[in-house]
């Protein structure tokens, strides 16, 4: 039994990204692995993504690519975000591509790679207002440096979307903007790799697949659209529980927690769960969420505090060390990341993403429910 634990589901990841990849063909699936997966382990995600038929992987940063080669991850690998001199060189020790928008950083990358060469892939910026250039004029002109050095192959083009989520019309206004560069770079520097799409726009706008999608938080088995996964086939593959470390009984007018923010109107029974926002579970919960114990939901009640939180347990507690559901399954109920992102007035990506490194992750692989 212990304090808090997360529970990836290897399988699930597998066959999440089995069904994008059907979805998106032709086109390649590249699983996006950043940010320690998403909190459920960059390593063991990006073996589970390409055995699903992931065809590329990404990150944000050179250390996420080191680590991914060190832990001998082989196959196509992108560095999506900015790289500062030294990320850079670690970058390109990685074998990773990686992506350019200015002439002075192309011939930084040029003065980089070494005699195995690197792949960069050239971005613009449609939309979303962050990296890349606005000027297709200028895009065009890095894509030519690239493939004129010596070092350097010219791998891709892409482009970001800002609202493939919510505004599907404006990512088609973003696409609508990025074809043109596209096709002028493929008629010059012949078949390139394009790119747009990220979860939203592989499942919701299938003209932007392209020759590669770059699938996040979809192959995790979170609803990019922030509703229910299974919409989509996907499978959430997290799990984060505890257990029932003390239980007591509440008379009306006794309180719990910090600040005394839950007083009992009848008597009840109180169960303490230990894990806190120090794990992961936001204060902002405060009152505001459902756990599951013995099958059944119940409320969280008293303030979140660091190592522990409150639930009520009605008039019939479990016994002390009963499993508590967090996030996942339990009986006929389930708690989705979706709906903590809900209540807390955020999206699913930040509820997996802050599960603190003091959480244990446990990784297994499950077959499919028949």
């Amino acid at each position: 039994m212990l304090r808090a634990l997360a529970r990836v589901d290897l399988g699930a990841i597998e066959r999440n990204c089995a069904r994008l990849a059907s979805v998106a063909a032709p086109a390649t699936l590249c699983a996006v692995v950043k940010a320690d997966g998403y909190g459920h382990g960059a390593v063991p995600a990006a073996r589970a993504a390409q055995a699903g038929g992931a065809g590329w992987l990404a990150v944000a940063t050179a250390g996420e690519a080191v680590e991914l080669r060190a832990a001998g991850i082989a196959g196509p690998l992108l560095v999506m975000g900015a790289l500062a001199p030294d990320e850079l060189t670690a970058a390109l020790r990685a074998r990773a591509d990686v992506v350019a928008w200015r002439e002075p950083f192309a011939r930084a990358v040029a003065a980089h790679a070494d005699a195995g060469g690197a792949g960069v892939h050239v971005k613009l910026d449609t939309g979303m207002g962050r990296l890349g250039t606005r000027d297709a004029g200028e895009a065009a002109r890095v894509a030519a440096a690239v493939a004129g050095a010596d070092r350097l192959r010219l791998a891709g083009a892409m482009t970001h979307f800002a609202t493939a989520d919510d505004d599907p019309a404006f990512a088609r206004e973003q696409l609508a903007r990025f074809m043109p560069l596209a096709e002028e770079l493929r008629a010059r520097h012949g078949d390139l790799l394009l790119h747009a799409a990220n979860s939203a726009g592989a499942i919701g706008i299938p003209e932007a697949r392209l020759g590669l999608v770059r699938c996040g938080i979809a192959i995790y088995g979170m609803d990019p659209f922030g509703e229910d996964p299974a919409r989509h086939g996907l499978e959430p593959a997290l799990e984060l529980r505890s257990y029932v470390a003390e239980v007591k009984p509440l008379a009306p007018g006794e309180s719990v927690g910090y600040g005394r923010r839950f007083v009992a109107a009848a008597p009840t029974w109180i169960g303490t769960i230990p894990v806190g926002y120090g794990d992961g579970v936001r204060r902002a919960l405060t009152n505001d969420c459902d756990l599951l114990v013995g099958g059944r939901r119940v409320p969280l009640v008293g303030t979140v505090s660091m190592d522990n939180v409150t639930v009520d347990l009605g008039p019939e507690p479990p016994p002390r060390g009963a499993e508590a559901i967090l996030l996942g399954a339990q009986g006929g109920e389930r708690v989705l990341a979706e709906e903590w992102a809900r209540r807390l007035g955020t999206i699913n990506y930040e509820i997996t993403c802050g599960i603190s490194a003091r959480v244990p992750r446990e990784h297994h692989h499950e077959e499919a429910a028949r």
